[in-house]
């Protein structure tokens, strides 16, 4: 299992004082996060989109090319790409680039996007939300496998045999497709034989075992391997000393996030004890000391039937960047080895 991280480049505040990080800063401290993480022992590190004033990470391709030169081994990938409201040849072109100047680091999660902003931003209607992915997610596969391309769809210009470049160093440069909780989602991944990776913040994990059992049910009948229906979770995470430190420090950031969400929503503002919950045995968020992190780690795999990855969602807006760099060091250097060993440990 490789585990990761993703980040959402949120803006952040100081939780003491309320004044806010400058852009500038806070990207530079996001970079200090993938090096950190690159050298604790992380697999991967993803870096999300999205076109709303408190977040930065609208060019995600960018900071991960910023994070290529910073690092070593790490992959790098995005979490997620907004297909829908892409060019599906400069998304490819962008991170071919980025694969070449990581030496054959680069990977891709594309889907719809939890927010719609860059529909009206970029011309798009949303009453096309499902058919724009649909036809740039085939275009996109297209090229992948295809260094000239013969293609026409309702949403873009034809294609007719130019090619397009650059070529990343990777054979064949990974594409997840990123869900949440919708069914057709997860038959389409299966049906295509991509990887997938499953979005869940919050309730229960083993509420998505059906999802999943679906996804691999559709693989197998498209005629693709167990091993070639790899399958990955996204969920909110974040190793403290103590699981009562990591609660504590965790909390106040994620109910301002949450809040301001639900307000836009609907929803109803998250309580700490909904959270607390969340954060035991059964619930979908990974947030307490080593061992607790890495025994949920365990029972997850184990009960959605075996992952491939599992990346940590540790964006907050109000936990300090120190606090972050030692969150991030303990999950690479205790909790990893710790699953590890465990893991092996289950299959002898």
């Amino acid at each position: 299992m490789q585990i990761g991280i993703d980040s959402f480049a949120a803006v952040v505040s100081d939780p003491q004082t309320g004044e806010t990080l400058g852009a500038a800063d806070r990207l530079n401290n996001l970079l200090e996060e993938i090096e950190t993480a690159d050298r604790a022992g992380i697999d991967v590190f993803g870096i999300g989109e999205h076109h709303r004033p408190e977040y930065l990470d609208s060019a995600p391709a960018l900071i991960l090319a910023a994070a290529a030169a910073r690092t070593q081994r790490i992959r790098l990938t995005s979490a997620v790409t907004v297909l829908s409201a892409n060019d599906p040849v400069r998304v490819f072109q962008e991170f071919a680039t980025l694969d070449l100047l990581s030496r054959g680091r680069a990977e891709l999660v594309v889907g719809r996007g939890s927010f719609v902003e860059a529909y009206p931003l970029f011309g798009l209607e949303l009453q096309d939300y499902d058919s724009l992915f649909a036809e740039k997610l085939e275009l996109l596969l297209r090229i992948r496998d295809e260094g000239h391309v013969h293609w026409s769809g309702q949403h873009r210009a034809a294609l007719t045999g130019q090619g397009i470049y650059p070529r990343p160093l990777q054979n064949k440069l990974p594409i997840w497709l990123g869900v949440g909780g919708t069914p057709a989602s997860f038959v389409r991944a299966g049906t295509l034989g991509l990887p997938l990776m499953v979005a869940i913040i919050g309730g229960e994990f083993r509420q998505f075992r059906p999802l999943i059992d679906l996804y691999r049910r559709a693989g197998q009948q498209a005629g693709f391997t167990p091993e070639q229906l790899q399958v990955g979770v996204h969920a909110f995470g974040f190793v403290g000393e103590t699981p009562q430190a990591a609660r504590d420090a965790f909390w106040p950031g994620h109910q301002r996030l949450f809040s301001a969400i639900g307000q836009e929503r609907g929803w109803r503002p998250p309580t700490r004890e909904q959270f607390d919950a969340t954060c035991g045995p059964m619930g979908a968020y990974l947030i307490g000391d080593v061992q607790t992190v890495a025994q949920k780690a365990l029972d997850m795999n184990r009960m959605l039937g075996g992952l491939s990855r599992l990346t940590f969602q540790m964006t907050n807006v109000l936990l300090p960047h120190a606090g972050m760099l030692r969150g991030i060091e303990r999950l690479g250097t205790q909790v990893v080895p710790l699953l590890r060993g465990r893991l092996t440990l289950a299959e002898s």
